[in-house]
């Protein structure tokens, strides 16, 4: 008996293992779902815009879009979610063009026509600023606003603690990822996660306004990590929830377009 009871334990112990080093090397593949297109992929889009390379440190491209609006006051950096690509996200920048705004989104190694992959979270801070360099050159930097969604927002908090942008909106965002694993995976070990983006403590170093949106029904991450957040708050800053939204579509939400629209109008007076 004593030693079906140890065997039953290795095994479970081995499985254990098992799981932690799955975790470990396939993080990538657990959490980000690219999409990816070819080299001569040919955009389609309705409005304005244009390619932009962004050269990274280690010399791979990544491929980013300017959409233009007519009079823009400003520009957008949008830092999309963990899935898809350039060609699917594109649908958010007529919103923001319908408010003068011009909309960057950046492509991640990996996903649509950039070069390489992602592996290593210090890399991806270091791609998300050479984009941001790459904006500095063609707008003031009162004239930027930072935007992150699901997982970009932990991305976006990070830049905003690092420069002084017009504004950084989150929608949908995370106290941190570490945060999120202890929810859904509490049995695992929070030394193997590399992707920890530290959103709840990048937000005690952010000089510009925040404002951040969540969905009362976001089933995925849970609006309550943006409660949490809220303790993070300097004076100034503000959470918006939306009623009856899930984790996707917060930019076609109603309530969302009108809040962005007297956030954007009333900065200008």
């Amino acid at each position: 008996m004593k030693k079906l009871l140890l065997g039953i334990l290795a095994f479970f112990l081995a499985v254990y293992v098992i799981l932690c080093i799955g975790l470990y090397f396939y993080q990538e593949k657990i959490i980000f779902y690219p999409e990816k297109l070819t080299e001569n992929y040919k955009f389609k889009f309705d409005n304005d815009f244009e390619e932009v390379t962004i050269r990274t440190k280690d010399n791979k491209n990544l491929n980013a879009v300017l959409f233009k609006a007519q009079n823009p006051k400003g520009v957008i950096f949008y830092l999309h979610g963990n899935g898809g690509s350039i060609k699917g996200w594109g649908e958010v920048a007529p919103l923001y063009r319908s408010m003068n705004y011009d909309t960057f989104i950046l492509d991640y190694r990996g996903y649509g026509k950039s070069e390489d992959k992602i592996n290593s979270k210090d890399q991806l801070f270091s791609d998300v600023e050479n984009a941001y360099q790459e904006l500095l050159k063609r707008y003031p930097e009162n004239r930027i606003i930072i935007l992150g969604y699901s997982v970009g927002t932990g991305l976006a908090a990070k830049l905003a603690s690092e420069h002084h942008a017009k504004l950084l909106i989150l929608q949908a965002p995370y106290y941190s990822i570490e945060d999120e694993m202890s929810q859904k995976f509490s049995f695992l070990p929070r030394f193997l996660l590399k992707y920890n983006f530290e959103t709840s403590k990048y937000l005690k170093a952010v000089a510009s306004p925040v404002v951040i949106f969540h969905g009362n029904k976001d089933e995925v991450i849970n609006y309550k990590a943006s409660l949490k957040l809220k303790n993070n708050f300097k004076k100034g800053d503000s959470l918006i929830i939306l009623k009856d939204q899930y984790h996707n579509g917060i930019t076609d939400n109603l309530d969302y377009q009108k809040a962005m629209k007297i956030i954007l109008d009333s900065d200008e007076k």
